[in-house]
């Protein structure tokens, strides 16, 4: 497979099925920011944190290669008439987001309870963590507009709203293993 096709020096890229759009269409920021949000995952994974926390980052990145996939596709390509499937796109399932709720369940066993917002930071994997968890969120934003206009598997939104959430936690659970405090936000009154 050659890296370079020179087909896109026009400023259009080919999705999932054939058709080329322009690289600053909605679809292109969306899976293109969870291409982004999985080079995070991958920083965070090459931190010195818990071998079972290595393992579920690596399990969320093949999910998130999913979730680009059916980003990349355009509806009507992947669907034949009849409704069945035309192209072979993998699926976000609702196990998959019951895994990162377990997750952070469990995460949250051992945390103490939230009273405040957090600062980000403490740690620089915890930071790289909060950086996730915004770009996260951001991935999510776009993937909400393209479904507004382009309507794709709801499972997809759902992940990216639950895998923003298991990023924090995951980001306080990095902090007490890491021994880095959490400073709460606290509004300053006013005077």
């Amino acid at each position: 497979m050659k890296i370079y096709t020179k087909t896109g020096d026009g400023g259009t890229t080919a999705l999932f099925g054939g058709t080329r759009v322009p690289k600053h269409h909605v679809r292109i920021d969306a899976y293109g920011t969870v291409d982004e949000l999985n080079s995070w995952l991958g920083l965070i994974r090459d931190q010195p944190i818990d071998a079972h926390a290595k393992e579920t980052l690596t399990l969320i990145q093949d999910k998130l290669f999913t979730v680009g996939a059916v980003l990349a596709t355009e509806p009507k390509k992947a669907m034949l008439k009849n409704g069945k499937e035309r192209l072979d796109i993998p699926r976000i399932s609702n196990a998959d987001c019951m895994l990162l709720e377990r997750e952070m369940d469990e995460m949250d066993k051992s945390l103490p309870p939230m009273t405040h917002f957090i600062l980000p930071g403490g740690h620089s994997t915890v930071s790289y963590c909060h950086i996730a968890r915004t770009v996260c969120r951001r991935a999510e934003r776009l993937a909400t507009l393209l479904h507004e206009h382009e309507p794709f598997d709801n499972q997809v939104l759902s992940y990216l709203n639950r895998l923003s959430d298991y990023l924090f936690v995951l980001a306080r659970k990095l902090s007490q293993n890491l021994k880095a405090e959490e400073i709460k936000w606290v509004p300053k009154k006013k005077n």
